[in-house]
């Protein structure tokens, strides 16, 4: 008998909420049934001519690795796109990384211990669970109510979850899976607990671009709290580039870049061609995002305005980012989201969606609630919101 076994760590690692129905929608397929993606964020929008250029456009003899931090070139031109929205901070003060997936892996491992605590407010981006468990770290989810908008818990709550152990917190701002834009005001608020506490704060900044009501308000803007704040970033939803796997881990604590910069060194350099398109999507003009983000407004306005119509479906509205929470008369959104797959179609049509419950810490929340990317155009919007209407007054497990 084999004494192979499977680490504990392997073990723990969930699998991705998101990506769990993709056989059901590959079968559904199968059956020459066309299916309305709105379960993840991959943009339909075309990554910008110029980056792809100048990726097919390169020139030189040898694929070499960067420096570990980056190319510096690159590196010093994000400092200038930082100035433009506000945020100072010198190029050795950036790390580029894999995504913003190993930022958000490279600051837990650097800034926490094995056993140590991160409090994040839920529903939350579910692979925030799995950089957890790779660096050994527990999440304390604290809840925030689709009543209130998904608006930053109060401060009470926070609080109340703190322990010895919490080292950290996290937020995505706008949010994924939520789209909440939080305020200038929530912010400070968060300034001052870690401050009072002690803890780093982590902020997802990626769907920064991408804010309806409001100005972006960066964690990097907060005064006096520069060893205490981490900033994420990546060009995947930004510029339509998801596959460019380039990111940013931004911080103004020189102990921490430090300490970061010896996993970055592990790992060698991030990747080149990744970062020859960063570095191109820089030079898009001023006004490139106008018209993405007036698309993504338009799309949010009608995804809205048809769930809201629908009886017994409620969704805020959110302020930013490209995802929507919904809650719907129904009994369990993992099997409504496979019972849409499986069981159903309207016209030869249905819809994918992301259940919630893979976005909720506590267990038994999110299970009325779903996640919609409208990445989508507004035709396709339209087609899918026909059929989720249809599929909610024929489902088994609909609840008034």
């Amino acid at each position: 008998m084999s004494n192979l076994s499977i680490s504990h760590r392997g073990q723990l690692m969930p699998p991705s909420p998101i990506r769990k129905l993709v056989p059901y929608a590959e079968a559904a397929k199968k059956r020459g049934i066309k299916v309305y993606h709105l379960n993840i964020g991959q943009p339909d929008i075309e990554t910008p001519k110029a980056v792809l250029d100048a990726v097919r456009h390169s020139e030189f003899k040898i694929l070499e690795y960067s420096h570990s931090a980056g190319n510096e070139s690159y590196r010093r031109k994000l400092v200038d796109y930082y100035k433009s929205v506000g945020i100072t901070v010198d190029h050795n003060q950036i790390i580029i990384t894999t995504g913003g997936s190993e930022a958000i892996l490279f600051g837990f491992m650097a800034c926490l211990d094995p056993g140590d605590e991160v409090i994040i407010p839920e529903p939350f981006y579910a692979n925030y669970n799995g950089f957890a468990v790779a660096a050994g770290v527990n999440v304390v989810p604290i809840t925030s109510y689709i009543e209130t908008g998904f608006a930053l818990p109060p401060i009470a709550d926070v609080e109340k979850a703190i322990t010895s152990k919490t080292k950290a917190i996290v937020i995505c701002n706008p949010n994924n899976p939520t789209g909440y834009l939080y305020s200038e005001q929530e912010l400070q608020t968060l300034k001052e607990i870690i401050l009072k506490h002690d803890l780093y704060l982590f902020s997802d900044e990626a769907y920064r671009e991408f804010c309806y009501e409001g100005r972006h308000f960066s964690a990097m803007q907060l005064e006096g709290v520069n060893d205490n704040v981490v900033m994420m970033d990546t060009i995947s939803k930004r510029y339509s580039c998801c596959g460019g796997r380039i990111g940013a881990l931004v911080t103004r604590n020189k102990a921490l870049l430090d300490a970061v910069m010896k996993f970055a060194q592990a790992r060698l350099s991030p990747p080149g061609f990744g970062q020859i398109a960063g570095e191109a999507a820089l030079d898009l003009p001023p006004d490139y995002f106008d018209d993405t983000k007036a698309e993504y407004k338009s799309r949010r306005d009608l995804i809205v305005k048809r769930l809201n119509k629908m009886p017994n479906v409620v969704c805020p509205n959110p302020g930013g980012a490209f995802y929507a929470i919904a809650k719907l008369p129904i009994d369990d959104a993992d099997k409504f989201c496979q019972w849409l797959l499986e069981d159903f179609s309207y016209q030869n049509k249905t819809v994918m969606l992301a259940p919630a419950t893979g976005f909720y810490g506590t267990a038994g929340l999110g299970k009325q609630e779903v996640r919609l990317a409208y990445v989508l155009n507004l035709d396709a919007i339209n087609a899918a919101m026909d059929c989720l209407e249809k599929a909610l007054e024929v489902y088994p497990g609909r609840k008034v």
